[in-house]
C-alpha cells in the first residue's frame, strides 16, 4: 500500500475513535441541573506556591463553535477547566466541602457505590502531591477532561483522567475513571 494511503487509513481511523469517544461522552452527559446558591468557588492562581500543574501545552479542541454563538459563551474553557482542576485538586486532594459544593450528583452516587474506594483520588489516601495536565475540550461532547497523576510516598503515581461538563454551573467535577 502507498505511503499516502497508509497515512490516510490511519487517519480515518483516528479520527473514528474521536467521534465514537465524543459519541459515548455525549450519551453519557448529566440532566440540567438547577445551580447552587452557593458563592462560585476560588479559582486556582498560578502565583499560589501550594499546587503544580503540568507545563502548558496547546490545548487541543476537536471542535469549536463560532463565537457568535450563544451556546459558546455559556461553556467552560480549557483554560477556565484547567484552573478549575488545579483548585480542586489542590496538593493533597480535594476537601470534604470542595467534595461536597462542586462534584456533579452522578459522581457522589459513584462514591456511595464504592464506600470502601475514593473514586475522586481512585485511592484509599492521600497523595504526598498531584498535578493537573493539560485539557482537552470536546464542544461537540460537551465535555473536557484531563489527565490528573498522584504521587504516593511510597515513591509510586497513579493516574486518573477527570471530568468536567461543559455546561455546568458552577463548574463542578463530573466524573473521575481511574486507570487500570
Amino acid at each position: 500500500m502507498p505511503r499516502t494511503a497508509t497515512r490516510r487509513s490511519v487517519r480515518r481511523t483516528f479520527l473514528a475513535a474521536c467521534a465514537a469517544t465524543a459519541a459515548a461522552l455525549a450519551l453519557a452527559a448529566p440532566t440540567a441541573q438547577a445551580a447552587p446558591s452557593e458563592p462560585t468557588p476560588q479559582i486556582y492562581a498560578p502565583s499560589e506556591p501550594t499546587h503544580r500543574i503540568a507545563p502548558s501545552e496547546p490545548t487541543p479542541q476537536i471542535y469549536a463553535p463560532p463565537a457568535a454563538s450563544p451556546q459558546a459563551q455559556d461553556r467552560h474553557t480549557g483554560p477556565e477547566i484547567r484552573r478549575f482542576l488545579g483548585w480542586f485538586y489542590g496538593e493533597h486532594g480535594p476537601t470534604d466541602q470542595q467534595r461536597e459544593k462542586w462534584v456533579s450528583d452522578f459522581l457522589k452516587e459513584k462514591q456511595q457505590q464504592n464506600p470502601d474506594h475514593d473514586v475522586i483520588l481512585c485511592a484509599q489516601n492521600a497523595p504526598r502531591n498531584i498535578e493537573v495536565g493539560p485539557v482537552t475540550v470536546a464542544q461537540s461532547a460537551g465535555f473536557g477532561w484531563a489527565t490528573v497523576t498522584a504521587y504516593w510516598t511510597d515513591g509510586t503515581t497513579s493516574t486518573s483522567t477527570a471530568y468536567v461538563a461543559l455546561d455546568s454551573h458552577p463548574i463542578e467535577l463530573h466524573d473521575v475513571v481511574c486507570a487500570e
